[in-house]
């Protein structure tokens, strides 16, 4: 099998791939030998890329079709796995809001960083869904002038339902998303980082990345999301910025 990484840090990846021929590993600035492997018919694993490029990603998700897993890990959690399949059985009733949120250690802005984890979770349980309207609001007080390092985001979908995230910039963040998904009947909680109890440490859970790996490797369809699943998580990424910087709610075709 062959297979393609396009991530900031291939070798996170990399390194979980035996007996697989890693033919390209790149981050988003150097996005041409992934591109061409997809287009070769191998398989590619993607994070989203950090900056507004999304010409880059479509041209990604065209040329990948469905041998396309974008790096979300959280999506492939057997709880998320539970959790998701409880609802879908009407386990909460009829779903009305998603709250969320995600405390991050990467570099950059926490829109770029943190949202997109929790919106692929929103996603995976909406169905693909599309957002309909898109309002945030940042402050730069850890990263200065520069990179938001905190955010709130609030998506409202087609069918009413709404989203609202809690994203913050925090040097012992974990990037795990802890999600609250509430319903006309009752409410279920995802933690991807559950604190532990015994003194082990100081967060539990499943080794996401492993996972991850396991399902994008696996014949058929995986958890995850696909390349329509990214541009809609990228697109409502965008919308944030542009609401973040107006003030104002921003409306998605």
């Amino acid at each position: 099998m062959k297979v393609a990484i396009l991530s900031s840090a291939p070798e996170v990846y990399a390194e979980g791939l035996r007996n697989v021929e890693v033919i390209a590993t790149a981050g988003w600035d150097a996005f041409e030998p992934v591109l061409r492997a997809a287009e070769a018919g191998a398989r590619v694993l993607c994070e989203y890329p950090s900056a507004a490029k999304e010409a880059d990603l479509k041209a990604i998700v065209d040329a990948g079709g469905d041998r396309l897993t974008f790096a979300s890990p959280a999506c492939h959690g057997e709880a998320f796995t539970v959790v998701r399949r409880g609802i879908a059985d009407g386990g909460i009733g009829e779903l009305t809001t998603i709250l969320g949120s995600l405390a991050t250690n990467a570099d950059g802005g926490v829109l770029g960083a943190a949202a997109p984890h929790l919106l692929d979770l929103a996603d995976a349980v909406l169905g693909g869904e599309p957002a309909q309207q898109v309002y945030a609001q940042t402050n730069t007080v850890l990263n200065g002038h520069g990179a938001e390092s905190a955010s709130v985001l609030t998506v409202r979908y087609r069918s009413g339902k709404v989203a609202s995230f809690d994203l913050r910039r925090d040097p012992a963040g974990t990037d795990r998303p802890a999600v609250t998904f509430i319903g006309d009947k009752a409410s279920v909680q995802y933690d991807a980082g559950p604190k532990l109890l015994d003194g082990v440490g100081p967060f539990g859970g499943e080794d996401l990345v492993s996972l991850l790996l396991r399902d994008f490797l696996s014949e058929g369809d995986t958890p995850g999301p696909d390349g329509e699943a990214a541009l809609r998580t990228f697109r409502i990424v965008q919308a944030a910025y542009e609401s973040a910087q107006t003030g104002q709610p921003v409306d998605l075709a």
